[in-house]
């Protein structure tokens, strides 16, 4: 704003002495001793901005101009604005207050005098800054695994604000975007709550938050079958994981079992858990867990046995995607006792 200012300075000098002639000489002005010819003020918006200008006895006449038009000329306000006044401590200072600055203030101010010898402007260009603001953010949202996913954040400041993102996992690392972050294929650890912050270093960082739900089909992860004597109670136990939350059910060869005498099936949260009271010899064999969601389906076989078999009870699951690939895994343990 260096050039404009003194371009400006020099088509308005002569129109400023002019209107120095109207001012009156009763207020007792004083000689110059101004800031430099051209100077820069930075205040940040809805401050006070005061800027100042000092003068002694040899100044007949004073007054203060924005661009063209005057704001005060001697003690005379010109200005309809309420937010401007003077600052005149003691009777050297003829300084201009302006309160609650706002950006449409920004601009050239000249003070300007006129002495016994020469008249002479002093040229102020006052520069507002105003606070990154976020004013639009991507609403919380929920997509499935393998989508391609795109968060918008937008923000106004002055100057222009950096926008930075971050995923809030343990690393909280940045990520690469700024208005816009582009998620390629999204990934199930990549869900979560994204922190979008925008900061010019006008005021503390404005900061607004998307969170993001990625949803997927049912994975089986962990089975318990159960080594039981005649007589005792019987646990099978099933867990899953999976967005949104599976439902599951339990099955005996292709009869779906649910609560009745002798069976309670419990359902906490990703886990499932068959208890069987009062095992008989007939409760003996192969169950199965069914986990789904609206996504897709994993079954788990589980097994209740007869202490002295041998079987693995930790490790005896077998996983299939479909009837086929579970009738299969029952053939291959089967054949394998």
């Amino acid at each position: 704003p260096f050039g404009v200012v003194r371009a400006f300075s020099r088509q308005l000098q002569a129109s400023f002495f002019r209107l120095l002639c109207l001012i009156p000489t009763g207020f007792p002005v004083r000689s110059v001793d101004m800031q430099r010819a051209t100077d820069n003020i930075t205040i940040r918006q809805g401050d006070t901005a005061i800027i100042r200008c000092y003068v002694d006895d040899k100044v007949s006449k004073v007054a203060w101009l924005n661009r063209s038009n005057i704001i005060f000329a001697g003690q005379d306000k010109w200005s309809l604005d309420p937010r401007v006044d003077l600052v005149t401590k003691g009777q050297l200072e003829y300084s201009l207050r302006i309160q609650k600055v706002d950006v449409y203030d920004e601009g050239s101010y000249t003070c300007s005098i006129q002495t016994k010898q020469q008249p002479k402007t002093s040229q102020v260009y006052l520069i507002v800054q105003v606070p990154a603001n976020i004013y639009k953010v991507s609403e919380d949202i929920t997509v499935n695994e393998g989508s391609n996913v795109t968060l918008s954040c937008l923000a106004s400041g002055r100057p222009d604000p950096a926008i930075n993102w971050r995923l809030l996992n343990p690393s909280a690392e940045p990520l690469d975007g700024e208005e816009y972050l582009d998620i390629i294929g999204i990934m199930r650890n990549q869900a979560g709550r994204y922190e979008c912050k925008a900061s010019n270093d006008v005021a503390t960082p404005d900061v607004k938050y998307v969170n993001v739900v990625v949803s997927y089909p049912p994975t089986i992860k962990k089975t318990q079958s159960s080594e039981t004597p005649v007589g005792r109670m019987g646990t099978l136990q099933c867990d899953a994981t999976a967005v949104p939350t599976p439902e599951f059910e339990w099955f005996r060869d292709e009869k779906r079992l649910s609560n009745a005498q002798g069976i309670n099936i419990q359902i906490l949260g990703t886990t499932t858990i068959l208890m069987i009271a009062n095992v008989t010899e007939e409760d003996y064999g192969n169950y199965t867990c069914v986990a789904s969601n609206r996504l897709g389906v994993q079954n788990a076989s589980l097994f209740l046995y007869r202490p002295g078999t041998g079987r693995d009870i930790n490790g005896s699951a077998c996983v299939s995607q479909s009837l086929w690939l579970l009738l299969a895994c029952f053939a291959c343990l089967f054949f394998k006792c």
